[in-house]
């Protein structure tokens, strides 16, 4: 391996690990930053000519101190703040020589779902500190430019300096809030990265794999926490099927997909991974959806998906969330299980005005009136749907389906 891929190695293995034991000590996410990207720039030409060395973490981290202590000499604090820091540091880079590196990403993560940092912000945060993807990078995914993507991370680093956020797991009584959230912006990263549109954007489909990093991090940090692996199972789920979900441009929903695209072997990992989730017996949305996801899996070793069990998923996590999306996916089910007529009915207790606005709401009940006969509906129902879609081959598969009525 050369020098410049073992330094993007090091950058995708290593950059949360040292950020935050660097920031953990400093309370600066912004000024550890710096130092980590000017040890990482100082790696890039100083490794083709002299070689990596035998451990490329511990050279960054004492790259990025020598930065931190010059950054502090220049700002006239060395007399307050200087021999502390070298000291801390001197013992870190004791450690990560003797590779026992304390791994302190969690504590990142933590941090940036701070409730004094804006909720908006949470997302973009985790993946610029734990992964370190430039916001431009991630402004790219989520659509937003990279001016206003950058103000946004500044105000949020500048939230946690200011309020002193501690680069630590938070108290028991404010445990499970602050992991929620974790596990919520890691969801809405897959998710960014989900719903490409066209499915032609690298950035946003390169959100995905970052999402499923963020959650194998997480897990790692957690192995006991059933939620935390209830997502990563539910994204591996999700991520597994992507092959299938677009054929030569065309969009294929699930119950059409060809079995053989799924990816097996991350399939087969997630329900690993999800076995182990029940074991805790605290059952929890992400393991809900999981455990959905599993069912539609089914499909690929026994031919069907098993609508008894999704039916039975979805009553659970409707109790728990009260979520109108939760009720229309559970009467897609019950109409896969029952039939037209009893997911239709069940779509009506819903009421429309909750979800006017989103289109599986009319795609589906589209869909239903049509096998139901009742034409001049389907057909008005279908233009509510083709409406309210952006993706071209969505857009092209509900124009076929109404053409075809």
């Amino acid at each position: 391996m050369n020098e410049a891929r073992i330094a993007e190695r090091a950058a995708r293995e290593s950059y949360g690990r040292l950020l935050a034991l660097l920031a953990a000590r400093t309370h600066d996410l912004a000024a550890a930053e710096d130092a980590l990207a000017d040890a990482f720039a100082a790696a890039l030409t100083a490794w083709p000519r002299r070689g990596a060395p035998d451990n490329p973490e511990a050279w960054l981290f004492a790259a990025a101190r020598r930065k931190l202590i010059d950054a502090a000499r220049r700002a006239q604090t060395a007399a307050g703040g200087e021999p502390a820091l070298a000291l801390a540091a001197e013992e870190l880079e004791a450690d990560i020589d003797a590779r026992r590196t304390p791994d302190r990403r969690l504590d990142l993560l933590f941090a940036c779902a701070h409730p004094e940092v804006d909720p908006a912000a949470r997302t973009a945060l985790m993946l610029q500190t734990v992964l370190g993807l430039s916001a431009a990078r991630i402004a790219a995914a989520f659509l937003v430019t990279p001016a206003a993507m950058s103000q946004r991370l500044v105000r949020a680093k500048q939230r946690i300096a200011e309020a002193r956020i501690p680069f630590a797991p938070p108290p028991p009584e404010q445990w499970s809030p602050r992991l929620d959230a974790v596990l919520q912006a890691i969801y809405a990263a897959y998710a960014e990265g989900w719903s490409d549109p066209e499915g032609a954007d690298p950035e946003r489909a390169a959100l995905a794999e970052e999402a499923i990093w963020l959650a194998r991090v997480l897990t790692a940090q957690l192995p006991q926490e059933p939620e935390a692996l209830g997502l990563l199972a539910l994204l591996l789920h999700l991520e597994a099927r992507r092959p299938a979900r677009r054929v030569e441009g065309r969009f294929v929903p699930l119950e059409q997909q060809n079995v053989s695209l799924w990816r097996a072997d991350m399939q087969d990992e997630a329900e690993a991974i999800l076995k182990r989730a029940v074991t805790a017996d605290r059952i929890g949305c992400f393991q809900l959806e999981a455990a959905i996801q599993s069912a539609h899996a089914a499909r690929r070793t026994r031919g069907n998906a098993d609508w008894e069990a999704i039916v039975t998923l979805y009553d659970a996590l409707a109790r728990l969330t009260a979520s109108p999306v939760v009720r229309l996916n559970r009467a897609a089910a019950i109409a896969r299980k029952s039939g037209a007529e009893a997911g239709l009915a069940e779509m009506e207790t819903i009421g429309v005005r909750s979800l006017k606005s989103y289109q599986p709401y009319w795609a589906l009940r589209a869909e239903l009136l049509a096998r139901l006969g009742r034409r001049e509906e389907a057909r008005a129902a279908y233009d509510e749907a083709i409406a309210r879609e952006r993706d071209g081959a969505v857009i092209r598969f509900l124009s076929g389906r109404r053409a075809g009525i």
